[in-house]
């Protein structure tokens, strides 16, 4: 059988040595073999596999997301999960688009209101008190309560 060593393969797949080792350690890929000098060796379709990597992330899965997906996929079960972890990450991508919707929104109102500062707009028609939505967020980040049941 013919196998690739890190660099080769990091090179096919577009991808640094480091980001091998790492999924190496995250599990995404199995440990490779090594040749008598201890070089890694990976198997051919070690590439591809990193390319599914890639993609994957591409389509916004995390790499843990990825590792189920992976795992599911080594122990050859059907798996509607797909279908379903699709679904829920169309979901959050729209959510996320109406964020920056949103924040487009609000910096074209900043940009056609000639806004010149964050701190001293001196804009009549400025449409965020930025001195304002600042000490709104710090009182509120200050009363938060912190994970360990504190507050601040």
């Amino acid at each position: 059988m013919t196998t690739l060593r890190t660099g080769e393969v990091a090179e096919q797949a577009g991808v640094n040595i480091q980001t091998l080792r790492y999924y190496e350690r995250r599990g995404l890929l199995a440990e490779p073999t090594r040749s008598h000098g201890g070089h890694r060796l990976y198997p051919p379709d070690t590439v591809a596999l990193l390319n599914v990597i890639k993609a994957a992330q591409r389509l916004g899965f995390t790499l843990d997301e990825v590792a189920e997906l992976l795992d599911t996929g080594r122990r050859r079960h059907p798996t509607p999960d797909l279908r379903q972890r699709a679904i829920d990450k169309i979901a959050e991508i729209d959510a996320k688009i109406a964020d920056l919707a949103a924040i487009r929104g609000a910096l074209t109102e900043v940009v056609d209101a000639r806004c010149t500062s964050l701190t001293n707009c001196t804009c009549p028609d400025c449409p965020i008190p930025f001195l304002t939505i600042g000490s709104t967020i710090d009182s509120t980040v200050d009363s938060a309560e912190r994970p360990d049941g504190e507050t601040a």
